[in-house]
């Protein structure tokens, strides 16, 4: 079958891979619709993200979890919900079941997880075969918007982290895909947010959505914050960018009693004042991928809120053109909110 392929760090073409044949027990056969391009692709592609040797070879890889499809054959044992036929977003985590995160119900925690795209082959393709828990029915959720249910589904873990309700004031740090996603679901239970990126174009989808926003090119980040929230700082504060220096003014600017979530991903150290703890006993949480729970929320949320969904896609081009579509991503960040592959009739 056709599929883009990740031959080597930076090198990814069109070729042919092994289709995956009839599923296994408990297993389902996708055809992908729509494929979401994210950071940890790119990351993937360069080298920079790097698979556990125990894993297996890291390259060639058939790249792709951010993604939605049509059922297209169940194996033996699936749950009778599922349908041949049916337009699904795919939860692309599967943990071991048996470590300390597994067994507290943790599993997005596990250190022997599997990602679909990353440690085995993805989405980016005419078909994938993954198991049957995790494959969620989208109803009627164009393919694109569907797509986005996975970077959704990092924010619903993040707010769930931070504890965000109604009433609260939430400054989102990073107006990317998850900055975006992050802000629409806080927005959804009813807090007031502030968004704030280095790029002033991408305030402009959160600001549709309902949220304040702060071009920070220059701008006392702590100073507005704190005068935005009413003096004490915001009760949340979501670091989505990963930078050292937005944990640093994250640390300083959440209220007394607060609670910062860092969810940009990154391999760099931030030195932070250690009384900002003993002074303010604030929270300092981390966010990784989600759970089940989280990823069937972030299907509902995508759903009451598809068409501010639809604006953050900003690109989108076939298969074929999938490799030169990556690369101007990469080298142009600024220039891709959102990048989809759409992948009928690869």
């Amino acid at each position: 079958m056709r599929a883009v392929v990740t031959r080597r760090a930076g090198t990814m073409e069109v070729g042919e891979v092994a289709d995956p044949g009839e599923p296994g027990a408990g297993r389902v056969v996708v055809r992908p619709e729509a494929v979401g391009i994210c950071g940890s692709d790119l990351h993937f592609l360069t080298g920079e993200l790097a698979t556990p040797p125990a894993f297996g070879p890291q390259y060639p890889r058939v790249q792709g979890h951010e993604f939605a499809g049509v059922v297209e054959a169940l194996g033996p044992g699936c749950p009778p919900g599922l349908a041949v036929g049916r337009r699904v977003a795919v939860h692309p985590l599967s943990s071991c079941g048996r470590c300390r995160a597994c067994r507290i119900g943790r599993g997005n925690a596990c250190p022997n997880f599997r990602l679909v795209g990353v440690h085995v082959d993805g989405a980016l393709a005419e078909r994938v075969e993954v198991a049957a828990g995790q494959v969620f029915d989208v109803g009627d959720l164009p393919p694109a918007p569907a797509a986005f249910c996975e970077p959704m589904s990092i924010a619903v873990r993040a707010l769930e982290r931070g504890a965000v309700a109604a009433g609260d004031a939430v400054l989102v740090l990073g107006a990317g895909p998850i900055g975006q996603a992050v802000t629409l679901g806080a927005l959804d239970r009813g807090a007031r947010v502030l968004v704030t990126d280095v790029v002033a174009d991408r305030l402009a989808p959160a600001a549709a959505a309902g949220a304040d926003q702060l071009h920070i090119g220059g701008a006392d980040v702590v100073g507005a914050a704190r005068e935005w929230s009413g003096g004490e700082g915001p009760a949340v504060v979501l670091d989505c960018t990963g930078h050292p220096a937005a944990i640093a003014d994250a640390v300083e600017v959440v209220a007394p009693a607060g609670r910062v979530v860092v969810v940009g991903i990154s391999h760099e150290r931030v030195a932070l004042p250690i009384d900002a703890f003993t002074r303010k006993e604030i929270d300092l949480l981390g966010s990784t991928v989600c759970t089940a729970a989280d990823f069937a929320e972030a299907v509902r949320l995508v759903g009451r809120h598809r068409e501010h969904v639809e604006r953050l896609v900003t690109h989108q081009v076939p298969l074929e053109e999938a490799p030169a579509a990556v690369d101007h991503a990469l080298r142009h960040p600024a220039d891709v909110l959102k990048l989809v592959i759409r992948t009928e009739g690869a």
